[in-house]
C-alpha cells in the first residue's frame, strides 16, 4: 500500500495515530497537483510575477490553473492596511480585499478570482481556534503541527478540489526564515509527504547581488538562502535568480552545485522592460517544460491551444516595445510616494498605452499641498490626470484644486472612487454655486452634505460602518460617453470599495448644471458614473468603481483607453496637428 493510501486511511483524528491530513469531501489525495513559490535572501523579488507568468504558460498548454496567495500577517484581510506598509489594497469580485499581487494573477491569467485564492494567518489561526471551541479536535492538545499546517494544507486542498484545478499555484508570502511564514512551509512539507512523488514542485527565488565596489555578480547571499529552505526539509526542483541584468553561467552553475538543482532548472529572471515579458523568458529557458515533466503533465498539453494564445501574447509584447506615440499622465493622489500604491492604475495605464500605440509616461502629484494657486505649475506638460481613490481628508482640496483646473482647461480628466466624489464637490461648488459643498467624510457638519452616507443605502445594501466591496451591476444611460466607451453596453460590471455616496436629494441641481450621470445603480439612487457633455469637454470622466482592477493586457479598460486616446488627440493638437 502507498504512503498516500495509507494517509488517507487515517486522516481523521484519533488517539491512535499521529498522522493529520484533513481532506475536504471529495478530494483524492494526489488527484492534483501543485508548484509551490517560496522567496529567499530578501522580499519583493517578484514571487507573483514568477508565479503567475509559469502559470499563465501552463495555462496557455490547455490545463487548468488556480493561484493562491499565503500571507503571514495576522489581520484577517487587506483591508485595513496602510497603502504606505503594503501597497494597495486589490478587491476580487466577490467583495474579498487582498494583497496586491492577487491583481498580478488576474492580469496575467485573465482569470477572475475569489476568497478560495487568498489567505492570511489571520484567517487561519481563526478557523483553528473556532474548531478547537466547537470540538473539532475530539480533546486532543491543539498545536502548530499538526493542525495549524493541516488548516493551511485544508485551503489548499479545497481551492483545487473548487477550481477544479490540474496544477494550484502556492506563493507564500515573506522570505524563507521569517517567523510568520515558517509554518506555511512547514505545511507545504508535509503536503509533498503526502501527496505523493510526482504531485508538488518547489521553486525558489533569490537574489544574485551585484554590488558595485566589486562590479560582478556575487551568487553566496543566494546560496545561503536556498540552504536555509533546504534545512527546513525542502529540496527546490527550479531556482530562479533576480537580478538587474542577465545572471551569467558561472553564477548559475555555482548555485546548481551548492544546491543540488540541475542548471537547465536555475534560470535567469533579470529585469525586463514590463512584467508581461516574463513569460516568454520562462518559455525560452524552458521552465515550463521542467515543470510539465516534473509534475508528469506532459501528455495533457494542447499544443494548438499553445499556439494561439502565444500568437495573441506575442502580439501584445511587440506592442508594448513598438509604441509611436506618448503622452505624459499626472497622477495626483496622496500615496505618491509608494509607487505600489496605485499599482492596478499603472498596469491599467500600460494596457491602454499599448492598445493605443502610445508610451506611457506618468508624473506623481502629491495633492496635500496642492492648491489653485500653484495648479497651472503642477499639471503643466501633462495630457492628462488621474485623481485616484483614497481616505481621509488629508489631499482632498488639492485634488479638488486640480480636478477643476482640468475641467476649465479642458484637460483630460479621469477620477476613480474619491476622484469622482471630488469631482462631484468641485461641480457643486463651482459650477452649482453650492460653496458649502463638502462630504461628510471631511466635515460630519457641514453645510451642502452633497457626498454622504445615506440612511436609505445603509438599510439596501449594509453599507453602515462597512464598505461596499467588489462587483457591482451599472446600467449605461444611451447615448452618452460611458456608452461610447463600452460599446453602447447597456449593462456593465465594475469592482467598488468605498462609503460614501452622491446624496440623490443634489442629484437633479447637478443635471441642471450640466453634470451627466451616464452610470447608475439597476435600482437603487446610486451614481455609479458621471461625465461632462463632449460640447465643453472632450474628456471628463469619473466612476465610483475602481476599473484599473479588472484591466486586463489583452482586455484594457475602456475608461483608461478613453483617457489615453484623450490625451494623444491633446498632444497633436499641441504640436499643430
Amino acid at each position: 500500500m502507498k504512503g498516500r493510501d495509507i494517509l488517507a486511511k487515517v486522516s481523521r483524528i484519533s488517539d491512535e495515530t499521529e498522522f493529520y491530513t484533513p481532506l475536504p469531501d471529495g478530494y483524492r489525495l494526489g488527484q492534483c497537483r501543485y508548484v509551490i513559490v517560496v522567496g529567499t535572501v530578501i522580499s519583493g523579488l517578484g514571487k507573483g510575477i514568477f508565479s503567475s507568468s509559469l502559470a499563465k504558460l501552463l495555462k496557455d498548454k490547455g490545463l487548468n490553473v488556480a493561484p493562491i496567495k499565503l500571507e503571514g500577517y495576522l489581520n484577517i484581510d487587506s483591508g485595513t492596511l496602510n497603502p504606505y506598509r503594503h501597497g494597495e489594497v486589490f478587491v476580487l469580485d466577490d467583495g474579498k480585499e487582498c494583497d496586491m499581487d492577487l491583481g498580478t494573477y488576474e492580469r496575467m491569467l485573465d482569470q477572475d478570482l475569489c476568497s478560495d485564492n487568498f489567505t492570511t494567518s489571520g484567517q487561519i489561526l481563526t478557523e483553528v481556534l473556532e474548531k478547537e471551541r466547537r470540538g473539532s479536535y475530539l480533546g486532543r492538545d491543539v498545536q502548530m503541527i499538526p493542525h495549524v499546517t493541516g488548516e493551511v494544507k485544508m485551503k489548499l486542498r479545497t481551492l483545487a478540489l473548487r477550481s477544479k484545478a490540474d496544477v494550484v499555484f502556492v506563493e507564500i508570502g515573506g522570505t524563507v526564515g521569517d517567523y510568520e511564514n515558517a509554518y506555511y512551509i512547514e505545511a507545504a512539507r508535509e503536503l509533498a509527504y503526502e501527496e505523493g512523488p510526482g504531485r508538488v514542485c518547489f521553486v525558489a527565488l533569490t537574489y544574485v547581488l551585484t554590488p558595485k565596489t566589486l562590479g560582478e555578480q556575487k551568487s553566496k547571499a543566494a546560496q545561503l538562502g536556498v540552504k536555509r529552505l533546504m534545512e527546513m526539509g525542502i529540496q527546490p526542483q527550479i531556482i530562479a535568480c533576480r537580478a538587474s541584468d542577465p545572471v551569467t553561467e558561472k553564477v548559475r552553475q555555482k548555485i546548481s552545485i551548492y544546491t543540488n538543482v540541475p542548471l537547465e532548472r536555475v534560470v535567469s529572471m533579470h529585469d525586463r522592460e514590463s512584467i508581461y515579458m516574463i513569460p516568454d523568458q520562462l518559455r525560452q529557458a524552458g521552465i515550463d517544460s521542467q515543470v510539465l515533466q516534473l509534475l508528469e503533465l506532459t501528455d495533457r498539453v494542447s499544443r494548438k491551444a499553445d499556439k494561439d494564445a502565444r500568437a495573441k501574447w506575442d502580439d501584445f509584447v511587440r506592442h508594448i516595445t513598438q509604441a509611436s506615440g506618448q503622452v505624459t499622465i499626472g497622477i495626483t493622489g496622496k500615496y505618491t510616494a509608494v509607487r505600489d500604491s496605485y499599482a492596478s492604475i499603472l498596469k491599467a495605464l500600460e494596457h491602454a498605452g499599448t492598445a493605443a500605440g502610445a508610451k506611457v509616461f506618468t508624473r506623481w502629484i502629491d495633492t496635500t499641498d496642492a492648491s489653485s494657486a500653484n495648479v497651472r505649475e503642477l499639471l503643466e506638460g501633462v495630457q492628462g490626470i488621474i485623481v485616484p481613490g483614497g481616505f481621509g481628508t488629508r489631499g482632498a482640496e488639492g485634488k479638488i484644486a486640480c480636478i477643476e483646473y482640468a475641467r476649465n482647461h479642458k484637460l483630460p480628466y479621469l477620477g476613480l472612487c474619491l476622484g469622482f466624489q471630488m469631482a462631484v464637490l468641485e461641480f457643486a461648488r463651482n459650477v452649482c454655486g453650492l460653496s458649502a459643498a463638502n462630504s461628510t467624510e471631511f466635515d460630519p457638519d457641514c453645510a451642502e452634505p452633497v457626498i454622504d452616507i445615506l440612511p436609505e443605502q445603509k438599510k439596501i445594501e449594509g453599507l453602515g460602518a462597512n464598505m461596499r466591496l467588489g462587483g457591482q451591476d451599472i446600467d449605461i444611460v444611451p447615448g452618452t460617453l460611458a456608452a461610447e466607451l463600452f460599446d453602447n453596453a447597456e449593462h456593465i460590471r465594475l469592482r467598488f470599495r468605498h462609503r460614501y455616496e452622491v446624496d440623490p436629494k443634489y442629484i437633479d441641481l447637478l443635471t441642471k448644471g450640466g453634470l451627466i450621470f451616464s452610470g447608475r445603480h439597476p435600482v437603487h439612487p446610486i451614481m455609479q458614473i458621471l461625465e461632462l457633455s463632449r460640447d465643453v469637454h472632450p474628456f471628463f470622466v469619473g466612476t465610483q468603481a475602481h476599473p484599473c482592477l479588472t484591466s486586463r493586457p489583452l482586455r484594457p479598460s475602456p475608461m483608461f483607453t478613453g483617457l489615453v486616446e484623450a490625451a494623444l488627440k491633446l498632444v497633436k493638437k499641441e504640436k499643430g496637428g
